[in-house]
Order: C-alpha cells, then structure tokens, then sequence
C-alpha cells in the first residue's frame, strides 16, 4: 500500500500541476501545467524527482492535507505559506519528513500567489492527453482538488541531492519589473511605447488564463480593421479594443484575434505566477523596438 494525502481543505484553488501537454495545439489543446515551473521543478529537485513528476499548486493557501498509509517526504516552494507539519513550522523550499498521521497545512502567503506542494514520487493521478495538469480554460485534466478527496503518491525514485535546502530569491511584494520582447504586431498601435511608460495595475479579473491590466490605454492604429485569428502563446500580451493589456498564462487560449503589441521574455514568465492583484507592473523593452520609419525606437 502506498501512503495518501486526504485533502482536508484546499483553499480558494488547489490543483494537481506538471510540466502540462505539449505538441497538441493542432488538436486545439494548449500545453497548460504549472504555472511557475520553476517553483515546480524545485520542489521535484528538491525530492530528487523528475521534473515532470505532479506537483499540487496551491493559490493563495489555506491548504490542509492528512498524510495517510505511511511516512512521506515534502517540500514546498513558491509563496511563502508558512507551511507546517502538526502546527510546527518548517522551511520553505526545504526538504520535510512528514509521519503518517500527521497534518500539513499552508497558510496565507506573505508575498506572491501560488504555492507548490510537492511529494518525494509525486502525485499519481490519471494523465489527461499525457499529462496530469488542468486546464481551467479547457477543463481538460484532472479536476480542481475539493475537500475530501484522497490523493496517491507515486513510486520513490532516485537520491537525494547535497543540499536539503535551496536558496530562492524573495518574491517582490510590491512592483514587478518585466523584461518584454517588442510585436509581433507592435505596428497596430499609433504608440506602442505606451506599454512601457505606463505603470500597470493587476486587476482582480486575472487568472490562469490571462494576467488582466488597467492604465493608460494603447491607441488603435486602425480602429475598424479586424484582425484574423492568429496563434497564441504564453506570456503574449495581448490588447483588446479597450486599450488595456491581457498577458496570456499558462491555459491561454490556442488562437487569438486581438493584436499582440509584444510577449514577455521567457526569463520572467514564471514570475507572472506568483503577482497578485493589486501589484503594479513595469514593462520594459529587451531590445530596440524597430520604428515604422525602420529606425530603431525605445
């Protein structure tokens, strides 16, 4: 028999992430999975798991689960919850023996969003389309967890590396700073610069599908021109009609019609996971953006 985690409170989202389903947006399936992979490969790392082993993502905690069927080994990494074993705090993104019977819970992060629960062999669900992500655009995956359900962990596999506690750095709390490549569609706005001289605030309305931004508006260029339906991606920042940015997270839609003024850059987008609304975003260009003119422009 294989040790359980019984789910005693999931907080506003707990779902079971990995590293999502790739290969299938022809199918109209996007990849989804954790969305801060980093915070998800550390915890498997930390546990000497492979990286695409499930990890449970917790959104903004309150997260309580009952070890049953035997002694498992924890981490937990992103937010920092507070995270303790039978009311006795531990590290976060540290290593945790954790005795049958016992309670894990999370508290309320002190700063960022999601959490990442992970198990030394994982969570075992039933894979979707080869993964055991969800897909809250798609609904596509093993569901949302709820209040009572029992999780299995899989099979232990590999040594546990030197270290049984890794240094992160401190996720800001107040302005997050993202470097962003310019277009593909820059060209639509009459200022596209606009989108890095404007303090953005996170709305309320943000989710894994899209991170949703208030500010200055950006301009139409061709206000009555439609755009056809193009590819999109994660960390693409699209602008609708009203002006204001939408950064595509990890169960974006496949395709898109509104126009992509730049996308973030691969280096920071795990860090959208963890801003809460509320916070204020700067953007800035990674290169010279190319000026109509064919002058290159900031």
């Amino acid at each position: 028999m294989t040790a359980t985690l019984e789910i005693l409170r999931t907080g506003p989202l707990a779902l079971v992430e990995d590293l999502g389903r790739a290969g299938l947006g022809h199918l109209g399936v996007t990849r989804s999975g954790a969305a801060d992979r980093r915070s998800h490969k550390l915890a498997n790392r930390l546990l000497a798991n492979p990286d695409d082993r499930a990890t449970i993502e917790v959104a903004f905690g309150g997260f309580a689960a009952r070890v049953r069927g035997g002694d498992v080994d924890i981490a937990v990494t992103g937010a920092d919850t507070d995270p303790t074993v039978d009311g006795v705090r531990f590290g976060t993104n540290s290593i945790q023996h954790v005795r049958d019977g016992q309670l894990i819970s999370l508290g309320t992060p002190h700063s960022g969003l999601r959490s990442y629960l992970g198990v030394r062999g994982g969570i075992e669900v039933t894979p979707v389309l080869g993964s055991r992500s969800y897909d809250v655009l798609a609904s596509i995956g093993p569901a949302p967890l709820r209040d009572g359900d029992v999780v299995h962990i899989g099979e232990r596999s590999g040594d546990y590396p030197e270290l049984d506690q890794a240094p992160v750095a401190t996720i800001p709390d107040d302005v997050v700073e993202l470097r962003v490549t310019p277009g593909p569609r820059d060209d639509w706005f009459v200022d596209p610069d606009v989108l890095v001289r404007t303090n953005w605030l996170v709305t309320n309305h943000s989710d894994r599908v899209g991170m949703r931004l208030v500010g200055m508006p950006l301009e139409y260029r061709w206000p009555d021109r439609q755009l056809p339906a193009e590819g999109a991606d994660r960390g693409a920042i699209q602008i609708p009609p009203n002006g204001f940015p939408i950064i595509l997270g990890p169960d974006h839609p496949v395709t898109g019609a509104y126009p992509v003024v730049g996308v973030v850059a691969e280096a920071d987008i795990d860090m959208l996971a963890q801003v809460r609304p509320g916070q204020t975003v700067r953007m800035h260009w990674s290169r010279p953006r190319q000026h109509p003119s064919g002058r290159p422009s900031w």
